[in-house]
């Protein structure tokens, strides 16, 4: 064959392959058998593998090569991803009816489902993918192009030459769930909490051949670049034509006594989706008139979420365990046995604290009523004493640790036990997960398990030993490898950037969150100013109160908080 009919070949088969693959994941109407197909694909890994010079930018080879990332980069929005304003009563969506007729009577709108998954930004150049993001703030995301070009459903290049920015959301199907925690189980890992969570999870995988593997799926739903299109059907229509996953099930309607029908019409087949779904969103129909609405400071005015109220189940409390935080508060939950719940297989619920279990008269053997709104886990929320016989015992709460064995407190006005012992391993533990995690100083590579490691091995004591930590103690960890341990040195390296703000976040400092965290790095600039502040001086400062200041002042005045060897 010649060297140029090598290269007509492979783009063929690209195009095949791309086609075979649209009709597989996108229309569920498959052509050829896998056989045929992963013939071909076949021919094709080998023909790239002599011939790279003719390898398509399109090519379904890319979806599925194992690529260990260093992180991801952060990426600017061209044009912002906005929040939807929620609604959870026909009165809500009655009002937001009547603001959008005052201004336009004549509007229609199209309803569409919420899909519970994680919003994503594809952006392509002549056709071609060149970024996909996450949502993040909205205006800031992560760059995930290489994880995203390994869902088999999102197009690596389009038909046409565009230049074009789609939204949409990935999410896992019901299925791919159940099979993730099924080989999880087997592994013995711990399993995922939701489909939502698990998409979340594998979209920040580091490792895209775990991406490629999980098969998530995606539907886009708008278009971000300026379009000459008359409506939002006219868009998803297009969307689909490109060759994107759009969810049909939609209506376009003036009457909201239509749309309160089709509200209810899907939350009756909620359970018998592919996939979750929170809620439907109601979107005013033409751009024009979307446009004239325009945009609060957080959402647009010509859209609404109406969520969906949580889902409810009777089961019964086989047990009741108590777990502890990273203030060291001791919180109990709910050991259920198994029951199905918005999609997923729930065996543990939320308990609070001790007043929760007391109020509610929730006891060991009851038969309760559970439900999840979007949390981690469900909570429990009545027990159901008519159905008690005799059996049940009443709970009460530990009054030592159960970790260290210490004596636990309960303060005066506060709900929550807790161990006071500094030297608490658990909450030494927790400390740690949460000062390394994502929203505080993003250490990528200190999972929990390596956290236990180096706490086991007593390499680490306390936060700042993590700045410590050398290449030759990482390697001679268990499943630690040269690279592995360069990563995480590289990460912990990165993690001295991230401003003032996460690092306060990052520290743990009891009631300073995410926001408080901001607040204290905007007035005072440095940890030496912050260390300065008395009670007063932080009082002074807007949305910092009392319970706010004394708890920063007590903790800067007896705990180090910069970064230091180990002895």
């Amino acid at each position: 064959m010649l060297k140029c009919s090598y290269g007509k070949r492979m783009k063929e088969l690209v195009a095949k392959l791309n086609q075979y693959a649209k009709e597989y994941y996108t229309e569920d109407n498959p052509s050829v058998s896998d056989a045929d197909y992963d013939k071909l694909y076949r021919e094709l890994v080998a023909l790239e593998a002599e011939h790279p010079e003719y390898v398509q930018a399109d090519s379904p080879t890319h979806r599925v090569g194992g690529l260990v990332l260093d992180g991801f980069e952060k990426y600017q929005h061209e044009y912002p991803l906005y929040s939807l304003q929620d609604a959870f009563s026909r009165e809500e969506l009655d009002a937001f009816d009547q603001r959008v007729k005052a201004e336009f009577p004549n509007a229609d709108y199209m309803a569409e489902l919420k899909i519970d998954g994680l919003s994503i930004s594809l952006t392509y150049v002549d056709g071609v993918l060149q970024v996909g993001a996450t949502r993040g703030d909205g205006s800031i995301g992560e760059n995930i192009t290489e994880n995203v070009k390994r869902i088999s459903d999102i197009p690596l290049k389009l038909d046409q030459p565009l230049n074009i920015t789609v939204r949409g959301e990935c999410y896992l199907p019901r299925a791919e769930f159940e099979r993730i925690n099924i080989q999880r189980q087997e592994n013995g890992e711990a399993e995922f909490a939701n489909p939502r969570n698990a998409a979340a999870g594998t979209l920040r995988q580091l490792d895209t051949k775990v991406v490629a593997e999980r098969r998530l799926a995606t539907f886009l739903y708008q278009e971000a670049s300026p379009t000459e299109r008359l409506t939002q059907n006219d868009v998803l229509n297009e969307v689909a034509e490109l060759g994107f996953s759009v969810n049909p099930r939609r209506i376009v309607t003036s009457s909201m006594d239509e749309i309160w029908d089709f509200i209810q019409a899907v939350g009756q087949d909620r359970d018998h989706l592919a996939y979750d779904i929170d809620g439907v969103v109601i979107k005013v129909n033409s751009l024009a008139m979307q446009e004239e609405l325009g945009f609060t400071v957080k959402a647009p005015r010509w859209a609404i979420a109406y969520k969906f109220p949580p889902e409810q189940a009777e089961t019964k409390v086989l047990a009741i365990s108590v777990s502890l935080g990273r203030t060291g508060v001791l919180t109990p939950a709910a050991d259920l046995k198994p029951v199905r719940l918005a999609g997923t297989t729930v065996k543990r619920a939320t308990l609070h604290n001790e007043d929760y279990i007391r109020d509610k008269d929730i006891r060991v053997g009851d038969r309760v009523i559970i439900q999840k709104a979007g949390e981690i886990i469900p909570e429990v929320v009545r027990s159901l004493p008519d159905k008690r016989d005799g059996s049940e015992v009443v709970f009460s709460m530990p009054h030592t640790c159960p970790a260290c064995g210490s004596d636990v407190v309960r303060r005066d006005g506060e709900a929550a036990w807790r161990c006071v012992n500094p030297d608490c391993p658990a909450v030494i533990g927790e400390k740690i997960a949460h000062f390394v995690s994502r929203d505080a100083m993003n250490i990528d590579g200190l999972g929990d398990a390596i956290v236990q490691q180096l706490l086991t091995k007593e390499l680490i004591h306390d936060v700042a030993d993590i700045y410590g930590l050398t290449k030759d103690e990482l390697v001679a960890l268990e499943g630690f490898g040269e690279k592995s341990a360069d990563n995480l040195l590289k990460a912990i390296e990165a993690s001295k950037s991230v401003g003032l703000a996460r690092v306060l976040f990052a520290l743990g400092i009891r009631f300073v969150g995410a926001k408080a965290g901001r607040v204290l790095a905007e007035s005072f600039g440095s940890v030496d100013a912050l260390m300065k502040a008395s009670a007063d001086d932080l009082t002074a400062i807007d949305d910092i109160g009392p319970r706010i200041a004394d708890s920063i002042v007590s903790y800067l005045a007896k705990k180090k908080i910069r970064p230091s060897s180990k002895n």
